[in-house]
C-alpha cells in the first residue's frame, strides 16, 4: 500500500453502512481521503452517504468545519454497488455484523478484487483477527481497525495485530487513523482486544459488591461518581451501553481467557439479559426509566440520612493520624482507651470490620469502618459488621455528615467499595502489560479515550501507589479465598521494588 503521508488520494472502502460504518466514511472524508461505501442491503449505502452528508453539514452550522471544506469532503463520499467497486481502494474496512462465517466470506471475496498491496482490516469488537484472516492467502495484509461508537466523538482507534501482520500493514493503519483524526494504540489479537478487555473489572466488580449484598447499585454508582471522578457508576453505564450487549461480551472475553476468574461477570448480570431487561432501550435495566429518561430504583439509597445527635467521644481502634484528624475536624472528642459505650472507628487497608474487630479484640457491634483510602470531598464510605449496632453507625454517619459529606453506609465489605473496584482495575490493566496485550502507555491512553475513565489503569495504580493496591487485593485474596483477586506480578513485582506501575 502506498504510504498515506506520501499521498492525499488514499481511498478507503467500507463494508457496511451501519452506524459505525458511515462514522468511519465521515472520518475518512474529513481527513482528507476518498471514502466509498458499499452495503449488500438495497439503499443502504445511500441512505449511508446522505447521512453523513447531513453531519457534514452539521459540522458547518457549528463553525467547526469551514463551507469549503465541507464540499470537498462530501465530494470525496462515494457508494458503490458491489464489492468490485472497491477494487482501486488502498484500504477496505469491514464493518458488517459479528459473525465469522460472513466476515471471512466478505474478505475472500475482497481478496479476489483488491490489488496484492491492498489492506483490508476488521472493525470487529470480538472476533479474533487471526479467525478471520484464517480463510485469506495473504495474511500479512489483514488486521483490526477498531473503532468505537459514535466514531466522529470517540477519538481512540485500536490497531489489532494478529500474528502474521506484517509491521507495514500496522504501520499504514496507524498512519490512516492518525489523519481520521484518531488516536491509534497499538493492541496484540485477543478476546476483546485491548478497551472491551480492560473495562471489565469496573462493571464486573461493581456485580460482585451488589451480588454479595454488600451495596446496591444506586450507593456503588454514587461512590464511584463521587468519589472517584467517573462520569457514571457501573450500573448506570451497563443500562446505557445495554445489557444484550455487555454481558454477551462479559461471556465472550471470559471464555477466551480461559474462565481467567478476574474476567467473571456474575448471576446477577445474566438474570437482567434473560429477563429481557436490557437498560435504557427497554426503561428496565439495574434502575427503571421513565420515558424523559429520568432514572428511578436502584435499591437502597446512596446517602444514608439519620437525626441520631453525633458522638461527642469516638475510640481509635489503631494509631491513625489521618483518621484521627477526621474525627477530630468533625468535632467529636478523640480517644484511644475504650469506654466501653462510644463508637469504634478504623480504616483498614483491604480488611473488612470482622477481621478488624477478630485482629484487635475489638466490640465489633461498635466498630464503625470508614474509607479514607478514596477521596471523599463530596462522599464518604462507612461500613460495620454483622451484628452492628446500628446506633454506632448512625452516630458516626451523622459525625460525618456535618462536615457536608454525604455518607454511604453499607454492609460488610473487604476494600469497602472505591478501593476495591479500583484496585481491580488497577490490577487487570497491570495483567494486560505484564501479558503484552499492549504498552503501558497505549493502555492508559485507550482505557481514557476509549472509555472516558478519569485515568488508565496504570496511572491509577500510581495514584493509589502499588504498594496500597496490592495490599487490597493481598487482604481481598486472604479472606474470601477467590482467585478473582489474585494480584498481576506486573503489580507484585512493582509494589515490591517501589516503582511506578508504567515502569517497564
Amino acid at each position: 500500500m502506498t504510504s498515506p503521508d506520501q499521498h492525499s488520494s488514499t481511498s478507503v472502502g467500507i463494508v457496511g453502512a451501519g452506524a459505525m460504518g458511515r462514522g468511519i466514511a465521515q472520518v475518512t472524508v474529513t481527513g482528507g481521503m476518498t471514502a466509498l461505501i458499499y452495503d449488500a442491503a438495497d439503499g443502504a449505502a445511500a441512505k449511508a452517504q446522505e447521512f453523513v452528508s447531513g453531519m457534514i453539514d452539521r459540522l458547518v452550522e457549528k463553525n467547526r468545519l469551514e463551507a469549503d471544506a465541507a464540499a470537498e469532503a462530501k465530494s470525496r463520499l462515494q457508494i458503490v454497488d458491489g464489492l468490485e467497486g472497491l477494487a482501486d481502494c488502498d484500504l477496505v474496512i469491514e464493518a458488517i455484523v459479528e459473525n465469522i462465517e460472513i466476515k471471512q466470506q466478505v474478505f475472500k471475496s475482497l481478496e479476489a478484487v483488491l490489488s496484492d498491496d491492498a489492506i483490508i482490516a476488521s472493525n470487529t469488537s470480538s472476533i479474533r483477527i487471526a479467525s478471520i484472516a484464517s480463510a485469506c492467502e495473504k495474511r500479512d495484509r489483514i488486521a483490526g481497525m477498531h473503532f468505537f461508537n459514535p466514531v466522529p466523538l470517540m477519538r481512540l482507534v485500536e490497531i489489532i495485530r494478529a500474528p502474521e501482520t506484517s509491521d507495514a500493514t500496522a504501520e499504514a493503519l496507524s498512519d490512516i487513523g492518525k489523519r481520521m483524526g484518531r488516536t491509534p494504540v497499538a493492541a496484540q489479537d485477543g478476546p476483546g482486544f485491548l478497551v472491551n478487555l480492560g473495562g471489565r473489572a469496573y462493571t464486573t466488580e461493581g456485580l460482585r459488591l451488589a451480588t454479595e449484598c454488600v451495596a446496591s447499585p444506586a450507593q456503588i454508582d454514587a461512590v464511584m461518581r463521587d468519589c472517584c471522578g467517573f462520569r457514571m457508576g457501573p450500573f448506570e453505564l451497563m443500562d446505557l451501553t445495554g445489557i444484550d450487549v455487555n454481558f454477551p461480551v462479559s461471556k465472550i472475553v471470559f471464555d477466551g481467557h480461559f474462565h481467567d476468574q478476574r474476567l467473571a461477570t456474575s448471576p446477577l448480570h445474566e438474570a437482567l439479559f434473560a429477563a429481557g431487561r436490557y437498560g435504557r432501550k427497554t426503561k428496565a435495566g439495574f434502575f427503571d426509566y421513565a420515558e424523559d429518561g429520568t432514572q428511578s430504583g436502584g435499591g437502597t439509597a446512596a446517602d444514608h440520612v439519620t437525626d441520631v445527635k453525633p458522638p461527642a467521644r469516638v475510640i481509635l481502634a489503631e494509631d491513625d493520624p489521618e483518621l484521627a484528624e477526621l474525627i477530630s475536624r468533625a468535632g467529636a472528642e478523640v480517644i484511644h482507651a475504650d469506654d466501653e459505650q462510644s463508637p469504634i472507628v478504623c480504616a483498614p487497608i483491604g480488611e473488612d470490620c470482622t477481621a478488624v474487630a477478630v485482629r484487635e479484640g475489638l466490640d465489633h457491634r461498635r466498630l464503625v469502618a470508614i474509607d479514607t483510602l478514596t477521596p471523599s470531598d463530596k462522599r464518604i464510605t462507612i461500613m460495620t459488621a454483622p451484628g452492628a449496632d446500628p446506633a454506632a453507625r448512625d452516630g458516626i454517619a451523622a459525625l460525618l455528615g456535618s462536615l457536608g459529606l454525604a455518607v454511604t453506609a453499607i454492609a460488610d465489605s473487604p476494600g469497602f467499595i472505591a478501593p476495591r473496584i479500583r484496585a481491580m482495575i488497577a490490577n487487570l490493566g497491570c495483567e494486560m502489560a505484564q501479558t503484552g496485550v499492549a504498552s503501558p502507555d497505549d493502555i492508559d491512553t485507550a482505557m481514557t479515550l476509549g472509555l472516558n475513565y478519569p485515568q488508565g489503569p496504570l496511572a491509577l495504580t500510581d495514584a493509589m501507589g502499588p504498594e496500597i493496591v496490592l495490599a487490597v487485593l493481598d487482604s481481598l485474596s486472604a479472606i474470601t479465598a477467590d482467585p478473582r483477586y489474585r494480584p498481576s506480578l506486573w503489580l507484585r513485582r512493582r509494589a515490591l521494588l517501589g516503582l511506578s506501575a508504567l515502569d517497564v
